[in-house]
C-alpha cells in the first residue's frame, strides 16, 4: 500500500503556497475540526502549534483566536477569522497579514477535496523578510502537505 501524500499545487502569486487532498469524509466533519482552534494542534504538520490555544470553541466571521507557538523561539499568536462560508471556507489573518485558508470542495458520496493555501504576496516588506529569514517560506508546502494528511488521517478514522 502506498503511503498518503498531499498534492502540493503549483501557484500564480509569489509568497503563496497551495496544498491539496481528497478526504473520504462530508465536508461538514471537516469544517468542524477546521473550526474549532483548540483541535487544530491536532492536525498540524508543522508542529509548532503547543496545546495553549483560546478562543472560541468554534469560530465564526470575525472571530479571535490566539495560540501558542514555537518556531525556534515559543511566541503566542492571535489570529481573527477574515472569510467564513460553513462547510466550505475558513481563512484567518493575524498581526503580520498573511493568510490561512481551507476550501472545502464536496465532491458526493461523502468525499470533499479540501484545499490549504498559505498566502502573503501582499504583506509588508518587513513580514515578506521575516518569513523567509525564518524559512517558512521554503517550508510551507511541506508543512502543509503533512497538516492535509494529518487531517484525512483524522476525519477518516
Amino acid at each position: 500500500m502506498s503511503e498518503v501524500r498531499a498534492e502540493i499545487l503549483a501557484v500564480d502569486f509569489p509568497d503563496t503556497a497551495a496544498v491539496r487532498i481528497i478526504i473520504n469524509a462530508p465536508a461538514s466533519t471537516i469544517f468542524s475540526l477546521l473550526a474549532n482552534p483548540k483541535k487544530h494542534c491536532d492536525f498540524d504538520g508543522s508542529q509548532t502549534i503547543t496545546n495553549s490555544i483560546s478562543g472560541p470553541e468554534r469560530l465564526f466571521l470575525g472571530a479571535k483566536f490566539s495560540m501558542a507557538m514555537k518556531i525556534k523561539v515559543p511566541y503566542r499568536i492571535t489570529n481573527t477569522v477574515i472569510a467564513f462560508e460553513e462547510n466550505r471556507k475558513i481563512t484567518w489573518s493575524h498581526l503580520m497579514k498573511w493568510s490561512w485558508s481551507y476550501e472545502l470542495l464536496d465532491l458526493g458520496n461523502g468525499h470533499t477535496q479540501v484545499t490549504e493555501i498559505f498566502d502573503a504576496h501582499a504583506v509588508s516588506s518587513f513580514s515578506r523578510w521575516y518569513l523567509k529569514k525564518t524559512g517558512s517560506l521554503a517550508r510551507n508546502p511541506k508543512w502543509m502537505a503533512k497538516s492535509l494528511v494529518r487531517l484525512k488521517e483524522i476525519c477518516e478514522a
